[in-house]
């Protein structure tokens, strides 16, 4: 392998890592308010009762985009609701079997066959497992496609839209600020990212809203200078954690690429078997 496609796959692995060890971080911390708990490293129990290190929905959702992905190297959303359901009924892509953390949208979508479109559906379900489609040259309507399998409201999919621009543009070396910047021409309610670099974290939304995870996970990767303090930042504003710290460590993990990961929290983390399985 050149040196080239080497970085690349050190990046991909650092996004899908990334993602899994920031979801695992947050899990025990769920639902927590802002400044009631301070998260320093992987624990378990919290929450949702499960062992340090187990990822939750999040990853699983995400995992199933990536085996979508490395199969057919191009966006299948038939493919893709398929895996889903594979995950929300039978436990595959879990860390053990387990299926636990689904949202409303998730769920009933995956019931019901199609993505909801209602402005009430705008939660962060379709933004937590888009990373992977930085991986290819998908296309915007392509993005939106694969967020329309559960999140089909134009707020979802176009938040999806952004965040894998942004990622696709620092895995390619891009600054952070620059592929902000870059995408910055957004009308209401996408005016917030011209403005992330001076707003303070007060103002920082960290609820399962869509534009708070977009939000917030842009603004913690921005206000860091390491993959730790980014997932640590995004867990530590409270509320959604395990999605806020997924959605903030894939970013981080594009970053600074795998190696910059903490090793003791890559061996802390569950599943990894499951995840090797379909990185590319």
């Amino acid at each position: 392998m050149n040196t080239a496609a080497a970085n690349d796959a050190n990046k991909r692995k650092g996004v899908i890592y990334g993602a899994a060890i920031g979801d695992a971080l947050g899990v025990p911390y769920e639902f927590l308010e802002r400044d009631t708990f301070k998260c320093a490293n992987m624990i378990g129990n919290g929450s949702h009762h499960k062992p340090a290190g187990t990822f939750s929905d999040d990853t699983s959702m995400l995992l199933a985009t990536l085996a979508s992905v490395e199969e057919h190297r191009a966006i299948c959303p038939d493919d893709m609701r398929e895996r889903f359901c594979d995950w929300y009924y039978n436990g595959a892509y879990t860390a053990d079997g387990v299926v636990f953390g689904v949202g409303r949208t998730t769920a009933v979508s995956l019931k019901q066959g199609h993505g909801l479109n209602s402005e009430r559906s705008n939660g962060n379900g379709s933004l937590m497992r888009i990373a992977p489609l930085a991986f290819i040259q998908a296309s915007d309507e392509e993005i939106c496609a694969a967020s329309a399998v559960t999140h089909a409201h134009w707020i979802s999919t176009e938040s999806c839209v952004i965040f894998v621009r942004i990622l696709r543009e620092v895995m390619n070396g891009e600054s952070l600020e620059d592929a902000i910047k870059a995408n910055s021409t957004h009308d209401e309610p996408f005016e917030f990212l011209e403005t992330l670099a001076s707003t303070p974290r007060k103002e920082i939304g960290s609820s399962g809203f869509v534009l708070d995870t977009l939000q917030a996970s842009l603004w913690c990767a921005l206000h860091t200078n390491t993959f730790k303090d980014c997932v640590l930042e995004a867990v530590n504003l409270g509320e959604d954690t395990d999605t806020t710290a997924c959605v903030a460590g894939a970013l981080a993990g594009a970053m600074y690429g795998f190696d910059a990961i903490p090793k003791e929290w890559v061996d802390a983390l569950r599943g990894k078997l499951v995840i090797e399985s379909y990185l590319f």
